[in-house]
């Protein structure tokens, strides 16, 4: 950032803040005179968990800064589609022969949450990318502050903050710097897999100075190497990666190897990095994998990433609005994403999947129906319902229940999807979408179909069932059957509801009244308006008894008797996770047994398995010492 001022003597100057490798390069051969010591500050302040800028200055003439600011000014106010690279192009043209003035430190602590909510998160099977524009320093502690590093990790560091590189640096030659600095990233991104290859065996790609630096290899392991046994197959893993390796890293020719190497570590933390390169690892990640990918940042440097994510979340507080405004969901504090995404994003998930799947199968199940009637005509065009029932079965008969079931279900509570965090790998596997759940629903639509139709046609027309003696005729065949099409799907989503509420009940029982109304009064509206529904149901329907017995009784529950018997049987054999927990707690069994019982192996970062890690080490030290005392 810098700003263009004009003081009480009437001088020009320009002030710049930023990155300290990015005001390094900006430097003029006679700005450097505090250049070493400001490292050394810079590394300290890094170490201590500080956050960092480097600050600097020129002083512009009159001349130079009225040019400058017509070429900025024409930039700004240009309408092509290169707007934005203009304006960068010309503050970039400023931004040169700068003067080193010093650096700035600040606390910036971490906010009340954040580690158990990203260790919910890493149980949950979500990997977690750190995308900051911090010091590599100050980045590598925020990781081990939020669990995401730990000290048996193998941290593979890349960087280009070495001596050979400063040379260069001093020496002013940018083309031989360039590919200089892409030799050396695209070694140090192989060397990075072929240790992840050997399992962490052998000594280190490169070690890191006195100073912290790395040398000429530039690729860091730390860990005490203590940290395997107990059923390690292979060591955990980090990528530490600075703005200026990923510069390099994002070209055409490095991408493969680098989305690679990162999808081999448990945590990647990119640091220094700018608001640009965010959005470019954000969609490196998203076309590369094919995975979803979300976004959460709290400041304008994180709405390019915000909105290349495929979920955007603003986090609103004192660095303004503009990430709460490009999002797609705001929270007020990090430790809320937990909630948004195992809680609410877990019951989305299945309130969508499962109202999806019902919308196919009700009405597959009564279009069917139709269909059926008209092979039984002969095709004559005839239809079976009555044309206002037919209308009305998706806008009264059953479009209610499904609107409570896709806003109000839930199958767990909040506090059991939070104290289970891996139930949230059901969405990423679509337990409850897939093409083989639809075509299940499908075939028990069709079953449902015939079922309800020719059992209908059969027990309905050949019987003498009204008072007078007299056959159903064509509209009491018609009434029956549509009632027992609207109560079996109405049954039906009450059978696959696990969570009733008075709104629940209404809906669903409502909408099987609504029938019952619609029937009662229709039929009183007179021939012109009810046509074969005149009073159809004081005078047919309701003196019959095998209209009841079959339309609201028997039909409907043969009907959804092949669902009922499927989940008792699942419940016995392969019960899913969901039922598992609900018995666990309604038993008051032990929580542990709960998670053994649902969860995926434990995630390799967060403060679970952390805790985990400096168990087994200690239990490893403890055998150790048992087997000198015995010997």
């Amino acid at each position: 950032m810098s700003v263009v001022v004009r003081d009480p003597a009437n001088r020009v100057f320009l002030f710049t803040k930023g990155a300290d490798s990015v005001i390094y390069e900006r430097l003029a051969p006679a700005g450097r005179e505090y250049l070493e010591a400001t490292r050394a500050h810079l590394h300290r302040y890094g170490e201590a968990g500080l956050r960092t800028l480097a600050l600097a200055y020129r002083e512009l003439s009159e001349e130079e800064c009225g040019a400058w600011l017509e070429r900025f000014e024409a930039a700004r106010r240009s309408l092509s589609a290169e707007r934005e690279a203009l304006v960068d192009a010309a503050a970039e043209e400023i931004e040169q022969g700068l003067t080193l003035v010093g650096a700035t430190a600040v606390e910036d602590k971490l906010q009340q949450g954040v580690p158990e909510a990203i260790d919910r998160l890493a149980q949950a099977g979500i990997k977690i990318w750190v995308l900051t524009g911090d010091k590599l320093e100050t980045a590598i502690n925020i990781g081990f502050a939020c669990s995401l590093l730990r000290d048996d990790m193998k941290q593979i560091v890349v960087s280009l903050d070495s001596p050979d590189i400063r040379k260069l640096e001093d020496a002013g030659d940018k083309e031989k710097l360039s590919a200089f600095c892409r030799d050396r990233v695209k070694r140090l991104l192989q060397d990075g897999a072929a240790l992840i290859d050997r399992g962490g065996a052998g000594g280190p790609g490169a070690g890191e100075d006195s100073n912290g630096e790395a040398d000429g290899n530039g690729v860091g392991e730390e860990g005490d190497g203590e940290g395997e046994g107990e059923g390690d197959s292979a060591r955990v893993f980090a990528l530490v990666i600075d703005g200026k390796s990923l510069a390099f890293a994002l070209e055409p020719e490095l991408r493969a190897p680098l989305l690679a190497l990162a999808m081999q570590c448990a945590s990647v933390i990119c640091c220094r990095v700018s608001p640009k390169q965010k959005a470019l690892v954000t969609r490196l990640v998203k076309d590369g994998t094919g995975r979803t990918t979300l976004g959460i940042g709290d400041g304008a440097n994180d709405v390019g990433m915000i909105h290349e994510a495929d979920i955007g979340v603003g986090i609103s507080g004192v660095e303004g609005q503009q990430a709460v405004m490009a999002s797609d969901f705001a929270i007020a504090q990090f430790k809320y994403l937990e909630r948004l995404v195992l809680v609410h994003g877990h019951w989305s998930y299945k309130r969508i999947a499962n109202a999806v799947t019902y919308f196919f199968y009700k009405n597959v199940a009564f279009g069917l129906t139709i269909f059926y009637y008209n092979a039984y005509a002969v095709f004559s065009g005839q239809i079976v319902y009555n044309s206002w029932a037919c209308s009305l079965y998706n806008v009264f008969f059953t479009s209610l229940p499904v609107i409570g079931y896709g806003v109000l279900e839930q199958d767990l509570s909040d506090k059991q999807l939070l104290m289970f965090p891996a139930l949230y790998q059901q969405g990423p596997k679509n337990v409850f979408f897939r093409w083989t759940t639809i075509a299940l629903w499908l075939v028990y639509a069709v079953y449902q179909s015939i079922l309800l139709f020719w059992t209908c046609l059969a027990a309905v027309l050949p019987q003498a069932s009204l008072p007078s003696g007299k056959l159903f005729e064509m509209n009491g065949l018609s009434a029956t059957l549509m009632t027992a099409v609207v109560v079996a799907v109405n049954i039906q989503i009450a059978l696959q509801t696990e969570h009733w509420t008075w709104i629940t009940h209404l809906f669903i029982w409502g909408s099987i009244a609504v029938w019952y109304l619609f029937l009662g009064v229709y039929s009183y509206f007179g021939p012109d308006w009810s046509t074969d529904y005149y009073y159809i149901f004081s005078e047919v329907l309701a003196p019959s008894a095998l209209y009841w017995l079959t339309g609201l009784l028997l039909l409907p529950v043969m009907a959804v008797l092949p669902y009922f018997v499927f989940r008792g049987v699942e419940s016995q054999i392969a019960p899913p996770d969901q039922q598992v927990v609900q018995e666990i707690v309604r038993l008051n069994q032990d929580e542990e047994a709960a998670k053994a019982a649902v969860a995926p192996p434990m995630a390799p970062v967060g403060f679970t398995a952390a805790v985990e890690a400096v168990s087994k080490r200690l239990r490893k030290v403890e055998r150790k010492r048992r087997r000198r005392g015995e010997k």
